[in-house]
């Protein structure tokens, strides 16, 4: 028989039934897999699944179906194979014993050919015996086969029938109890899985026909081969075999009734009612067995037709009762399936108690993971061979990290249960300890833990009263403590036993309340229970210190990192009693990230050490590599670390996405919870894992591990600034997806063209020079040539001062000779006329004649110095440097060739001045001086007189500009030094453009923008001594070509062509033939510019920024044309003219004592303060601001002359109100509105728009009153005294003068603790008293403390309010009840009150010949000259601002809030009400009340709301009216309305009436937005 045919192998493991193929119409029942690789059958299948999830019942796994439904899973092509050649085998054989009688066909020709020959004929009787024989045993084997078959099949239909009857029976039984016998009828059901022993004589008998079938089988197949080799007879008896073979079958050797016997069991159930009391007696007997039917079933007789359907051979069954189960829940789910019954537990025992079983113990130790009863319960087991499978496991006790117990996870609800279990069995007094119990080492008892449940364990120790040293056995009453195991926790404790007297009664009460005992049936129902703990030990981990052992620190780390969460374990082996594992935690990230390893960590933190390393087989996810910049290609960079020439790290400045990242850091990292500190911690870090590392700041930033040093700390480098340290794990954080999208930002360096003046290493006066020149500055780069990614990139650094050319720090480095150059170079810069350069503008060499090589240098005479300005003969296509813009007729140049003297200039001015101390001088126009500015001494020139505050306008000699200084800033200039190396200029053949005398504003900040700090060629149109001298500019614009700017200009339509006689042009002609080859290439372009781009137009004119290196240019005249460089692609873009104002004053305070807050202190010693009132509102604007600025506004080029008030994207990322000082090149210096704060910033995070216009500065100035500050001016030691003790710090402030200007500072003083700030600057000699102030004024300087206690007011001669009391408003004559008048609505309020105008009476009424519009005319012309409200009594009048700017009448209805503080006022002329601040409210003048109220509210009467509504949207104020009525009404109210007063008292009563005289209301009465009244 085929191995195929195992009726295990092709039936579901779930119900029992077999697979089945499908046959004409019937439907065939097929074996399907789901996800977690399970087979079921289809019926199974169809009844487990809901809402299109199938839980599976052996290992909880949720399988999603497909579209299809059940009938998409993929079916198992192995069983079906095994089903079909099952059948095709019966079939066979079917075949063969319908023609067993016929005469069988001799052996074939080819047969006998094969055996033909030498054979004798004693072979050939021999074969033909053997043939005689296999047909008598295929005919034997087919006839045992089909008696197999029908006792197979007898048996299983035996067992399903018996099933399904005991079941019904056990069921019906268990039903009229109640629920006390629940479980009893749970262990039964269980027991039914040993019902196959009771049918011992139909087992036996299969046993035989299996036997009798193997032993034929084998014979068959010796015959076979004998036949087929007949020289194999040698090896076997063949007179056995044959004699096997033809061994008939005796059909009446087999018992073929015993498959129609019972079991005998029976479920028999008892009541009995006594005296209002019930006994019940459940029991189950055993009879005897009796017959199921007469004969087998019709398709289980010999017979040569197939089996039936599984549908067909259930009818025959007996069929249950209506309330029965079906025969398929006899068999108990596995854990975790959801099919059980709700009120029953959540796990179905499955196993059997075992004769012999009963008095051994439950395992504890790995043997949990793989024992025969564990595998019963749940399908499938821990296999230590298979050491890749791992399982979900909950740490439940740690001894130490060799030493600790876990719980699976999958075995949660038998936990439950059976916690259930053990606390229903100590409720009741079964368990209780009497006074002849005793306790022994080893039992089983139930202890009761803190938490109030019990718990089983086990004694280790009994210790009895009296007795040091623990006994085997011990009385209840004598018990002292005992020391237990938790068998499904692992903890070992001891408990002590104390009682409250020395009586037996009081012991075993004692022992009662921690201890109870288990019985032996309570102990064989718990046997089937495995202890849930398990023992386990981290595989090759042994202590940090051998000799110490494993330490509490081990212990601790362990139960940190495992935590109360599940971790996934791995079986690496056994080792007597301990599974040997390995823990892992969950990632955050599944897909991307690495599990963490207990035993790595513990590795890693040096409390424990491996015996054998285990190394991880995924890399860690790394940053993207830095951008590298284009070769031959000037950029602007940051120097953001160095260690010496050849190791530095640059960040480039074209990306402005880093600009938020480092926010995003700190916001994502620095105000994470608890528990995201937890998800993002790291363990156990890698070799070259991304991470972010928290910085010596208290900052995060970006990093990757690059070392262990051990200590549980590592070494990390930021990836974006390159440096590198060492910081503890505890400082590291896994990266989160966002931030590995942008690649690191440091860019790995050297100095090109340099080595060290030994060739070995650098020094340290190298690295320092190094550092000093670079470190943390704007520097500019060309990188020299590619390297791969692990090499650094040569580049060329220049550095560039603030008034000085552009420097090759290499080359400076070699000049102090701290460098050397490398062989072959003399300079980094002479020879490179082939090098391109990202400027446009340096067309020949790049290097000056001074310059050409080093040892030239030593040996020439250095050049001659000239304070002025000397032009060059040459005043065709001179290399000059933009170094300030005013209008195209007037900007400064620097020649590229004076560089160095303009270097010299600054060295030599500072030798003469730095060290001079400020002269008492005084200063007069045009007067030549030496000023520092930005740290730098300059020469410069006075533009105007000093004003009173010590400050004067001095133009900056070798630049053009003009800035405002302190005369301490200012030195005496000696007169050898005096003179200027800037040259004013204008541009010619242009005019402005709209017939205008000047340039527009437009035009200059234009051409400023774009030509400020740029390169460009000029050509001298005339050489004389007026200034500006006339010239013609070239640039090149983004194609590389070179365009005049006056021509840029007239294509902007920002100027026009001059208008020049013929002979001028004729001139101009026969000039352009002497034209320089320099100009002939800058107006054509080079050979190699045309031909990439060919067709290119002239563009806007694209400039090379201020920081581009100048180097002079050859003092060799061009000979010829020489390449042009690949010029830097800028583009010029129209700047956009804007204009805000500025933001309204603060709201100033009262004289007197007030409280504040010092937001800010500024250079010139104003304190900015804010009081509490101001505090609150700022925190309301911002929150106002962040709400309305969602994204970041487009940023253009704008002229900022016209702007004052602006928005500012502050250091922390967030939008702040400003107000713009002065413009800085490429940063503005802006000071916050709101907190008085100046800084100087980027111009590309300041936007010209004001925000909240409404709200005025949240901030106030203040001076100090009557102090002298030392010198005339606060200095620094003196502003920073005053920040330290006042910057965000509550002080008491006195108001001693109110600024004429709201926007000057207010004179206060201020006292800290009770002290006066002036007394404590006084102190510190950092200011003096002005007497004549303080004798003037009188006052006596105290705090406000002191003051308090000064009650005795005086109110003699003090003068009454200032401001008027008014009256109420006057109301208008009204006609009399039932007379009608036109009327026209103005508000409504709700649907029946409303705010309407009487037409006649009203708007024709004059008072001193003007009526109520004119008179608001005239007011609001002059409305500056009304005062701010100040008495803010309830109904009192007003005059209020509207939306559209102008003051109305209103009257005060109530405070709608304090903070800030805000009145709801009603305006009286048309009904409405609005909220305002106090500063949109004026006094009204008396004449105004002259004038009646317009607006009259009134109620029309005839309808109200209705009862029942029915509308979702309703009115916030009048819930009882919907907003489609109110919507429907205003609709109504259009027209001519009239109207006609019902009543006057208590309210003003009134119906409405439209052109039809019909009531207004009808319509919303019959739609069923309102009812009669």
């Amino acid at each position: 028989m085929d191995s195929g045919d195992n009726t295990s192998t092709t039936s579901c493991q779930f119900c029992g039934e077999a697979f089945s193929l499908s046959e004409d119409d019937v439907d065939g029942n097929l074996p399907r897999m789901l996800l977690c690789a399970h087979i079921y059958c289809t019926s199974c299948l169809l009844s487990l699944h809901h809402h299109g999830v199938i839980r599976c019942p052996e290992c909880e796994v949720e399988s999603t179906l497909p579209e299809e439904g059940v009938f998409g899973l993929q079916e198992d092509s192995r069983i079906i194979g095994l089903i079909y050649t099952s059948k095709m085998n019966r079939m066979k054989r079917c075949d063969r014993s319908r023609n067993r009688k016929k005469p069988k066909i001799s052996p074939s020709k080819d047969v006998k050919a094969d055996t033909e020959g030498p054979e004798q004929p004693a072979d050939v009787e021999k074969i033909k015996l053997v043939d005689e024989a296999l047909q008598r045993a295929a005919e034997s084997h087919a006839a045992l086969e089909n008696i197999h078959e029908t006792l197979t099949n007898g048996l299983a239909e035996q067992l399903r029938r018996e099933k399904a009857r005991l079941e019904a029976e056990i069921k019906q039984a268990a039903d009229k109890a109640s629920h006390a016998v629940q479980k009893w009828k749970d262990m039964q059901l269980s027991q039914l899985t040993k019902l196959e022993a009771e049918f011992s004589s139909s087992q036996s008998e299969v046993s035989c026909v299996q036997k009798r079938m193997k032993a034929l089988e084998i014979a068959m197949q010796m015959a076979r081969e004998v036949r087929r080799v007949p020289t194999l007879e040698q090896y076997c008896t063949l007179d056995k075999v044959v004699e096997t073979l033809q061994a008939p079958v005796d059909k009446q050797l087999y018992d073929m009734k015993c498959i129609t016997m019972g079991s005998g069991m029976s479920c028999v159930f008892r009541s009995e009612c006594l005296n209002q009391s019930l006994e019940i007696s459940l029991k189950m007997e055993d009879g005897v067995p009796k017959q199921l039917s007469e004969s087998p079933p019709k398709d289980h007789q010999l017979s040569d037709s197939s089996r039936k359907s599984p549908k067909g051979r259930n009818r025959n069954c007996v069929a249950p009762e209506p309330d029965q189960e079906s025969p398929r829940a006899i068999r108990s789910p596995s854990r975790g399936s959801n099919r059980s019954d709700p009120g029953t537990p959540d796990v179905i025992l499955e196993e059997l108690l075992i004769e012999g079983q009963e008095k051994a113990p439950p395992p504890t130790g790995p043997e949990l993971a793989n024992d025969n009863w564990r595998i019963q319960r749940r399908r499938t087991s821990v296999s230590f061979g298979r050491r890749n499978v791992t399982q979900w496991v909950v740490v439940s006790h740690v001894v130490n990290p060799s030493h600790f117990y876990v719980r699976y996870v999958a075995e949660k609800r038998d936990s439950e249960f059976i916690s259930k279990k053990i606390n229903y069995f100590c409720c009741g007094d079964g368990c209780r300890f009497t006074s002849c119990d005793a306790v022994e080492i080893g039992s089983l008892v139930f202890v009761k833990r803190e938490e109030g449940l019990w718990f089983r364990a086990r004694l280790v120790e009994v210790f009895q009263e009296g007795c040091v040293e623990a006994v085997k056995v011990c009385p209840v009453t004598q018990l002292a403590s005992v020391r237990v195991f938790f068998l499904d926790s692992g903890l070992g404790k001891r408990l002590a036993i104390e009682r409250e007297e020395e009586t037996a009664e009081s012991s075993l009460k004692a022992v009662n309340g921690r201890l109870r005992k288990v019985g032996e049936g309570v102990k064989v129902e718990l046997s089937y229970f495995a202890p849930q703990a398990v023992r386990c030990s981290l595989k090759d981990l042994v202590p940090y210190d051998l000799t110490k052992g494993w330490s509490k620190e081990a212990q601790l780390e362990f139960l940190s990192v495992v935590g109360s969460a599940a971790v996934e374990m791995r079986p690496l082996g056994q080792d007597r009693d301990s599974l040997m594992v390995d823990l892992r935690k969950a990632p955050m990230d599944q897909s991307r990230d690495v599990p963490i390893s207990v035993r790595e960590y513990l590795v890693f933190i040096e409390v424990a050490r491996f015996y054998c390393p285990v190394k991880l087989s995924r890399k860690p996810l790394l940053y993207y590599p830095p951008k590298y910049p284009k070769i031959n290609t000037e950029l602007n960079a940051v120097v953001s670390h160095i260690n010496n020439p050849a190791d530095f790290y640059i960040q480039l400045v074209d990306n402005m996405e880093f600009v938020l990242l480092s926010a995003k850091l700190q916001d994502c990292y620095g105000a994470t919870t608890v528990t995201d500190t937890d998800d993002l911690s790291i363990y156990c870090p890698d070799i070259e894992q991304a991470c972010v590392a928290r910085y010596k700041d208290a900052l995060w930033y970006r990093a990757q591990v690059i070392g262990h040093p051990g200590g549980r700390k590592v070494e990390v480098q930021y990836v974006d600034f390159g440096n590198k340290k060492v910081v503890s794990v505890s400082d590291l954080r896994k990266v989160k997806d966002e931030f590995f999208a942008l690649p690191s930002r440091a860019v790995h360096c050297c100095l090109s063209d340099v080595i060290p003046p030994d060739g070995k290493r650098w020094s340290d006066a190298c690295s320092h020079r190094f550092i000093s020149l670079a470190h943390q500055k704007l520097v500019t780069i060309v990188a020299t040539g590619k390297v791969p990614k692990s090499e650094p990139l040569p580049v060329k650094l220049f550095e560039s001062p603030l008034n000085g050319p552009l420097v090759n720090i290499a080359e400076l480095l070699v000049r102090e000779q701290l460098a050397s150059f490398k062989e072959g170079l003399q300079s980094s810069d002479a020879g490179e006329e082939s090098a391109i350069w990202d400027s446009p503008l340096e067309l020949g060499s790049s290097t000056d004649a001074r310059e050409q090589n080093v040892s030239g240098e030593q040996s020439e005479e250095p050049l001659e110095f000239h304070p002025q300005l000397t032009l060059p003969d040459q005043l065709k296509d001179l290399k000059v440097r933009v170094s300030h813009v005013n209008s195209p007729s007037s900007f400064y140049v620097q020649f590229t060739q004076h560089d160095a003297q303009l270097h010299r200039m600054c060295e030599l001015v500072k030798e003469e001045v730095e060290l001079t101390e400020p002269e008492h001088l005084e200063w007069k126009e045009d007067e030549f001086c030496a000023a520092l500015i930005n740290g730098v001494w300059e020469r410069g020139r006075i533009c105007s007189h000093v004003t009173p505050e010590d400050s004067a306008e001095v133009m900056r000699c070798d630049h053009g500009n003009k800035v405002k200084l302190h005369v301490s800033n200012l030195r005496t200039l000696p007169l050898s030094l005096t003179g200027s190396l800037a040259l004013e200029c204008s541009l010619t053949d242009i005019r402005p453009a709209g017939g205008r005398s000047t340039w527009t504003a437009t035009a200059c900040d234009l051409i400023s923008f774009y030509l400020t700090g740029a390169s460009a060629v000029m050509t001298i149109k005339e050489l004389t001594d007026e200034r500006p001298v006339p010239v013609s500019l070239f640039c090149s614009n983004k194609m590389g070509q070179s365009i005049s700017i006056a021509d840029f200009l007239a294509s902007e339509g920002l100027a026009l062509r001059e208008r020049k006689p013929r002979d001028a042009a004729i001139q101009k002609s026969k000039e352009a033939d002497a034209q320089s080859p320099v100009s002939e290439t800058q107006a054509d372009g080079s050979d190699g510019d045309e031909k990439q781009t060919p067709d290119a137009p002239s563009a806007a004119p694209s400039v090379a920024p201020s920081a581009a290196p100048a180097v002079a240019p050859s003092a060799a005249p061009f000979s010829s044309v020489v390449s042009t460089p690949k010029p830097a692609r800028r583009t010029i873009m129209s700047a956009e003219k804007v204009k805000t104002g500025s933001y309204d004053p603060p709201e100033l305070p009262c004289l007197g004592h007030i409280q504040i807050s010092v937001s800010a202190v500024g250079e010139d010693g104003l304190i900015y303060t804010r009081t509490q009132n101001q505090e609150g509102q700022l925190e309301q604007l911002r929150e106002r601001i962040q709400q309305s600025m969602k994204t970041l506004p487009r940023q253009k080029p704008y002229t900022w002359r016209s702007v004052q008030g602006c928005a500012v994207i502050g250091p922390d990322m967030l939008w702040y109100r400003g107000t713009l000082l002065e413009v800085l090149g490429g940063h503005v210096k802006v000071q916050y509105v709101d907190s008085g704060l100046v800084e100087n910033i980027p111009v590309v995070h300041v936007y010209p728009m004001v925000l909240c216009d409404d709200v005025p500065q949240l901030c106030m100035p203040c001076e100090l009153h009557s102090i002298n500050p030392v010198g005339g001016r606060w200095q620094r030691d003196a502003v920073a005294l005053l920040r330290e003790m006042l910057l965000n710090r509550c002080v008491d402030m006195r108001v001693t003068e109110l600024p004429s200007d709201l926007r000057g500072p207010l004179t206060v003083e201020l006292f800290l603790d009770g002290l006066s700030l002036n007394r404590i600057l006084c102190h510190h000699e950092h200011a003096s008293m002005d007497q004549t102030v303080s004798a003037q004024k009188g006052h006596s300087e105290g705090s406000p403390a002191l003051l308090l206690g000064d009650w005795d007011v005086d109110i003699k001669d003090l003068r009454g309010p200032e401001e008027p009391m008014l009256g109420p408003f006057i109301y208008p004559d009204l006609p009399r009840v039932g007379e009608q008048f036109q009327v026209r609505v103005k508000h409504l309020w709700t649907p029946n009150v409303l705010f309407l105008w009487p037409l006649e009476g009203t708007a024709d009424v004059e008072v001193d010949g003007e009526t109520l519009d004119e008179a608001l005319t005239r007011i609001n012309a002059n409305i500056s000259a009304l005062q701010r409200l100040g008495n803010f009594r309830q109904g009192g009048p007003c005059l209020a601002e509207y939306s559209d700017g102008k003051f109305y009448r209103a009257g005060m209805i109530r405070f709608c809030s304090v903070e800030p503080v805000e009145v709801l006022v009603r305006h009286v002329d048309f009904g409405s009400d609005d909220t305002l601040p106090t500063r949109k409210l004026r006094q009204m003048p008396a004449e105004l009340l002259r004038f009646p109220s317009r607006a009259l509210k009134v109620r029309v009467a005839g309808f109200k709301a209705p009862s029942v509504g029915s509308q979702e949207d309703v009115l916030p104020y009048s819930p009882a009216w919907s907003v489609k009525a109110a919507m429907e009404m205003i609709d109504m109210l259009h027209g001519n309305i009239t109207a006609s007063v019902v009543a006057r008292e208590p309210e003003l009563t009134v119906l409405l009436y439209d052109e039809d005289e019909e009531l207004v209301h009808l319509p919303l009465v019959s739609s069923g937005l309102a009812e009669f009244e």
